[in-house]
């Protein structure tokens, strides 16, 4: 049931990014348990789709009053994963060292927006913030508006989550050579600033402008970004090479205006010549045209569309899993292919008897 079948997880439980995390653990076969709150826990929809909980149990525990119980469970496990502010868990009981006390091996992830020090690390935030003052969010959008809103992509779950998970088994790794536990802080100013990498690198080559809306991978050029049809969808196109450039202007009907298209000089002409033509027909007429081409052309599915998509439904990206649409596992394993298991549980729904019973 995946490569990390074996492993076992404590999430305690909280929104976003910890979550994600737990999830994509969960997903590659990790036994993830989460503590909720015994209120409910922290429920976004109906627990039965709230696709971040999928494959995990969930026990009830308050750790105000508990701790000594969390901290059973947590004996027994390999990784823990906690979203609280900076000093919370150590007030409540499960700190780092309250944890290694029982369990010196424990890989301690921790999932904050500011990380556990600096100026900010006490204040509340959300995605938005971390990725504004990462200098993330003042790359995004045209170059004549403010900047676009990238959903919590970016910050909670890439710069976050996946930061996290990496960290995770990193630390794992690790610990099979030292036997010893350690704390990962994982902060989603510093994941969604290490995704920046390519962009520092650019600027300071002398290749990228400290504006957004006028490079090459932001929208400023008219061979990279997103174009209107007749019936107000879209199409993104990328062709940044020049014989997928060719391609895709042959495609278009516009063979004869390839030349020096990576002139900045061009470029306003020559996107106002590429939207012309892509607003004479629909959506559905364009991909057709692009169909099997190397012009790096495709159509902007919506979410429901995406789900429908042939080669998407050909790898099984999307599937249906106890009456829920959801994303499959993902990367792809050759012998360990991970499947997802148990729908999302009710708050609670497991006994901390019965799971510490399973965890021998």
């Amino acid at each position: 049931m995946g490569p990390l079948k074996g492993l076992r997880v404590v999430e305690l439980a909280g929104i976003g990014p910890g979550p994600f995390c737990a999830m994509f653990l969960a997903d590659l076969g990790a036994d993830v348990v989460r503590i909720d709150r015994p209120a409910g826990g922290i429920v976004a929809t109906e627990y039965k789709k709230d696709l971040l909980n999928r494959g995990k149990r969930s026990v009830s525990l308050d750790l105000k009053t508990q701790a000594a119980e969390a901290l059973r469970l947590i004996e027994k496990a390999d990784v823990l994963i906690e979203g609280f502010r900076p000093g919370v868990a150590e007030r409540l009981g499960v700190g780092p060292q309250d944890c290694f006390a029982v369990n010196p091996k424990l890989v301690y992830g921790r999932m904050t927006g500011w990380g556990q020090s600096g100026p900010r690390a006490h204040t509340a935030g959300h995605d938005i913030a971390y990725i504004a003052v990462s200098g993330v969010l003042h790359t995004i959008g045209p170059a004549d508006g403010p900047p676009s809103v990238p959903l919590n992509l970016i910050g909670d779950f890439g710069g976050g989550a996946m930061y996290l998970a990496a960290g995770i088994l990193a630390a794992l790794w690790e610990t099979r050579t030292s036997g010893k536990g350690q704390v990962v802080d994982a902060a989603i100013v510093d994941g969604a600033a290490h995704l920046l990498t390519l962009q520092w690198s650019m600027l300071q080559g002398g290749t990228w402008a400290d504006r957004r809306g006028v490079n090459l991978l932001d929208g400023g050029a008219p061979f990279y970004g997103v174009y209107e049809t007749s019936d107000g969808k879209h199409m993104a196109v990328g062709p940044l090479e020049p014989q997928f450039f060719a391609e895709m202007m042959t495609r278009l009907g516009l063979a004869g205006e390839t030349d020096d298209y990576f002139s900045r000089e061009r470029w306003p002409a020559l996107r106002s010549l590429i939207a012309d033509v892509f607003r004479s027909r629909t959506q559905g007429e364009w991909a057709e045209v692009f169909a099997g081409s190397d012009g790096c052309v495709a159509p902007v599915l919506s979410l429901w569309d995406a789900a429908a998509d042939e080669h998407l439904q050909a790898r099984g990206t999307y599937v249906v899993h106890e009456g829920a649409t959801q994303p499959a596992p993902a990367p792809r394993f050759s012998r360990t292919p991970p499947e997802l298991g148990r729908r999302p549980p009710h708050p609670g729904e497991d006994a901390l008897d019965d799971v510490l019973s399973s965890w021998t």
